[in-house]
Order: C-alpha cells, then structure tokens, then sequence
C-alpha cells in the first residue's frame, strides 16, 4: 500500500471519533473520570493539560493498552471498547507514543511488515517486501533505505517509520503522544507538514503536546483535562488566545502563573566587562544584584547559551574580566566557578543535568556530597537522607520515593531535583539555562515560584528563556542579545513583544 501523502483538492472524510463518558480507575487513583468529547475528521485536535490530567491514559485507552472502567468509545455511529492493540489496530486506530515500537535490530521493511510479511514457497519474499516498503515511504521518507537497520536511524526517522506502519495498516485515526519531545527543529519542520497532510487527506488527528507553539501552529482544536476530568473544548483555535488557552488548563490568570513580586535589588553580585569567548561575536558587558532576576532573550544562535557556559567556566573565555562580589574571579573550569558560588543549570538537562541511573537522592547530594562526608570520603547516611529529604519536600518534587530513579521523573520534577542540588551548596549567582523547557505548564509555575524565592534570599539569578512571555513574566531587566552581541537592556515596566523582538531579530545586511 502506498502512502498517499499529496494534499488532495476534495479529502475523503472518514468517521469521527467520540470519547463518551469514559472513566478509568486504578486501585487508589481515578485517573479519568467521565470524559465526553469529540474529533473529527480532517482536523488535528489538541489534547492539553499539566501532568497527571489523563491525556496518555486516553490515548492507551484508545489504543488498546487500557480497557475503561465506564464509558465507550465511538468511531461514526460504531460503539468500540477495544480489548487489545490488536483489536484497535483493527478498527483503523494507530497510537505512536513518545516510546516508539520498534524493533532495532530489523530492518525498516521488516519493521512495518512485522506480522503480516511477504511470503512465497513459506519464505519471506525480499523482493516483495522491498517494493511494497519502497512504494510506502514514497513521499514520507524517500531518503531512508528499506534496508537500514532501524536502531541506526534518527529519532525522527523512525517516527516517520512508525506513521509509515500505521498507514500500511489502513489508520484513518492517529494520535500523537508528546512526539516533539526529542526532535531537532528540522525534525519538527518536517513532522509538522506531515500531520498537516493527514488532515487534510482527511483522517482524525489526535495530538498531545504541552508546546503551546506546536499546538497554536497545526491544531485547529484543543481540549482541555484537569485532574483527569475534561475542563472544556475549543473548537477554533483562530478564537483562542496564548493566555487563555493557560488559564484553563491551571484554573488562574497567566500573570499569576508568573507569580511576579516587585523587590529591590541589593549590591552588584556579578559583573562581566568587556567579556569575549567562543560564540560571542562582540565584548559582553553586563551586571546582576543580589536579589535580582536578570533575563537574557535572543532567537536561535543569539550565543545566550554560550555566554552562560563561559560565566560557569565550562568554556574559557579570551578577553575581558568577571567580578563576584567585587573581587576578580578566575574561571579556568566549572569547578572554579561551583567553589566561587556559581552554579548553573544546564538546557539539556538529560545530557549535562541529570545522572539517569542514580537515584533522587543521589542527584541532590552528588555535588555537595565531599563536604559533608566523613574524612572526606566516607559518606554520612544520616546526611545524606535528611539532606536529600529536605529539598525533596521544600521543592515539591513528585517522586515515590528518594530513591527513585532520576530517569523516571517527569521534566519538571528532574529540574526540581538539579535545583537542590545547588541549594545543598553555598550559592551566589544561579545561572539557569532554559529552566522550564519541555515541561508542562503548572511545573512551569513551580520553577518561577522557586526562582522568585531564591531572589528573595538574596540570590542573583540570570535566567535564559527562548519564551518571550516567560522572560518578561519573571524578570526585573531583559538582556537582548543578537548573533553573538547584545543589543539592548530593557527594564521590566518597559519590556514588551514588540521592543524586545525587534532587538533579537537580525540586522538586515546590504
């Protein structure tokens, strides 16, 4: 079967998809609790809310995974409670979750054959089966070889691997779990136009995102859960705005998401002169007080990132002088800048933030762990419980216990937990890069509430942000920074979209 991808003049629209009272209960926890709504055809429709809000165990309900405790499911005028992924897949249902199915050891034609495989004299017809692959990744996927072995491909490749699949098997519904999470923006580029043809060919399109860009760019409707209960549907997207679509799914005013307290700021913490290094393309100069929130802004290679590296010395700079407290600091390694008091919290927090394997526990007590062991070596149990404990509690970090593994937080709890390990230390500057990247919208409000406090003990923190929304909602002043240089500092009363893109936008060369 070929996947037919061009956008037809006339889509040929398929059956609806209604959700109708559909509750599901674990022992303990009501995770959903009558859920009505409907999708239809044509059209990419949001699901959205903060963790915890049902969103996946809807999707395992409509894939097969999950059987609902009440309620049913309704394809066109057809009541379905599918019993197994198999029976959903039946039914014309595919669910790609962010975990994709695939096995990679197998080639990509084997992958979206796997169970109905062309045969001939009760072999495997390589010859057929190459076609047939060929002729489904027409037009998806023309650059990836039916031969390749699937664990050699991108991410993003094998996501189009799996809608590939999906349509070979006839899905005139598809839902997306979080399928973003971990693709570069081409990736995102790509996937994009690739829903986008889906609709318009006419089939559901269910797609769970926190990204608000994402669900604002493709979605043409959103529902909303809140504590696994539906909250609302907006059926035009062209009627909803940033600010509202925020206030429904976290029940208050997006101003008190940011949680903003006017303070004042103390002496000069940090100060940075004429600074050069890699990514700058022009001497830096900058300041943050005690107390202060200082927001750096700038589009994609503004080199905010690159600055935060050289302020923790994980790169060295080439010119010019950093002042801590008024006294010249030397940075020639991040452990200069960790025993000066300056600490950062890295973008990627899986590569550079996080230690996977290690436990809660662990991951706060790693770096202030030497201070507290006993003749520098031998750890303290007690410490290192009540330590790990008491920033699990004061942080609010959701975890079944201390000694869960750091991979299975959530984003937003993996932040939390970076966090306390640098309040377990000795701290002057927080320089925190893309705090509330990949997670949802009230551990967003947590991070601010947590940042805010740190201001308020005296802290100096710089905060780098790509959303424009959340530099201006929680900083005192925003640093513009452009192609390597900064362009503008902006006080908060005076910061708006308009002032601070057209500082961040490049300079148009003659």
């Amino acid at each position: 079967m070929q996947a037919q991808l061009s956008t037809p003049s006339q889509p040929e629209l398929m059956a609806s998809l209604s959700f109708k009272g559909i509750g599901k209960s674990f022992p303990g926890v009501q995770a959903l609790a009558d859920i009505s709504f409907t999708a239809h055809p044509g059209s990419v429709h949001a699901l959205m809310g903060e963790n915890g809000a049902g969103k996946s165990t809807l999707l395992k309900i409509l894939g097969g995974a999950y059987a609902p405790s009440s309620g049913h499911l309704q394809i066109g005028d057809r009541q379905v409670n599918f019993k197994s992924t198999a029976e959903s897949i039946a039914n014309g249902v595919a669910v790609i979750h962010q975990e994709l199915h695939l096995v990679p050891e197998m080639t990509v034609a084997e992958n979206l054959f796997l169970g109905h495989l062309p045969a001939r004299f009760g072999l495997v017809n390589g010859t057929e089966l190459r076609r047939r692959a060929l002729a489904l990744l027409k037009g998806l996927a023309d650059e990836i070889d039916p031969q390749d072995k699937v664990g050699r491909l991108s991410l993003g490749q094998r996501q189009l691997i799996e809608i590939a699949k999906a349509l070979s098997r006839g899905a005139h519904v598809i839902a997306f779990d979080e399928p973003t999470s971990s693709l570069s923006a081409r990736e995102i580029d790509r996937l994009m136009t690739i829903i986008t043809r889906l609709r318009d060919e006419g089939k559901v399109v269910l797609y769970v995102s926190h990204r608000m860009e994402e669900v604002f760019r493709i979605c043409n409707a959103v529902t909303v859960f809140k504590d696994g209960r539906y909250v609302r549907t907006f059926e035009q997207m062209s009627e909803l705005s940033h600010d509202q679509l925020v206030t429904c799914m976290v029940g208050r005013d997006i101003q008190d998401i940011y949680d903003y307290r006017p303070r004042t700021a103390g002496e000069i913490m940090l100060k940075v002169t004429g600074l050069l290094g890699p990514g700058l393309s022009a001497p830096v100069d900058l300041h943050v007080r005690q107390g202060e929130v200082l927001g750096l802004f700038g589009l994609v290679g503004a080199g905010r990132t690159e600055l935060l590296r050289l302020l923790s010395g994980l790169t060295r700079k080439t010119a010019g002088s950093v002042e801590l407290a008024g006294k010249a600091l030397a940075l020639h390694s991040p452990r200069d800048a960790i025993g000066a008091g300056i600490l950062l919290c890295p973008e990627d927090r899986k590569k550079e933030g996080i230690l996977p394997l290690a436990s809660v526990a662990e991951n706060i007590n790693i770096s202030a762990r030497p201070a507290h062991a006993s003749l520098g070596w031998l750890l303290r149990g007690e410490w290192e419980r009540s330590n790990a404990d008491k920033h699990i509690r004061a942080l609010k970090v959701k975890t079944p216990s201390a000694g869960q593994k750091m991979m299975f937080l959530s984003g937003g709890n993996q932040q939390k937990a970076i966090l306390g390990r640098w309040l377990s230390m000795p701290m002057k500057v927080l320089l925190l890069d893309e705090p509330t990247r990949g997670i949802d919208i009230g551990a967003k409000a947590e991070i601010y509430q947590i940042i805010h406090n740190l201001a308020a003990s005296g802290i100096a923190v710089i905060v780098v942000s790509s959303d424009l929304m959340e530099v201006m909602g929680i900083s005192d002043r925003v640093l513009v920074l452009c192609e390597g240089e900064v362009r503008g500092e902006v006080a908060r009363a005076d910061a708006n979209e308009t002032n601070l893109l057209q500082m961040a936008l490049p300079r148009q060369r003659h």
